[in-house]
């Protein structure tokens, strides 16, 4: 498995509920461009419509040598995934008040995949309240590593 690219941003902005694999329909050019790791996640997310899942706002940039064959940067991409997981998914995002975020986009077997996570939203204080959480481990791995040298 080849991790292409990685929004570490949206595990700081929301809390991770579930993750689900789904495949991308994607043009050839795109694909290379991927393969070059020339993509962008920030501000990404998935919708449903009319029973069918996209990927929006998530920036493929043209291939170099693509000339014609390149399409638009930011178009909706198809994601696929089994009916019944689009509706459960849909069905939460309805209901609970959830976001579908793409977490990585990375190639297995030859194929293209986004890791989706179902994300509840992180207000200030919990964002701040983690922040000082990894600064008081940091300390502790700190002082421990300190203490094994004398």
């Amino acid at each position: 498995m080849k991790v292409v690219t990685e929004n570490r941003k949206a595990r700081h902005d929301y809390f991770i509920e579930e993750t689900h694999e789904a495949g991308i329909v994607l043009t050839g050019t795109e694909v290379k461009s991927l393969r070059e790791g020339k993509v962008n996640l920030k501000d990404s997310y998935a919708a449903v419509e009319n029973g069918e899942l996209f990927l929006c706002n998530v920036h493929i940039s043209p291939y170099e040598q693509g000339n014609r064959y390149n399409v638009d940067p930011v178009r909706k991409r198809k994601l696929l995934l089994h009916k019944r997981e689009i509706n459960r998914l849909f069905g939460k995002v309805k209901q609970q008040g959830l976001t579908l975020v793409p977490l990585k986009i990375y190639f297995k077997h030859g194929r293209a995949k986004v890791e989706l996570a179902l994300a509840k939203g992180k207000k200030t204080y919990d964002k701040r309240e983690d922040l000082a959480k990894k600064d008081a481990k940091r300390e502790v791995e700190r002082a421990f590593r300190e203490k094994a040298k004398n």
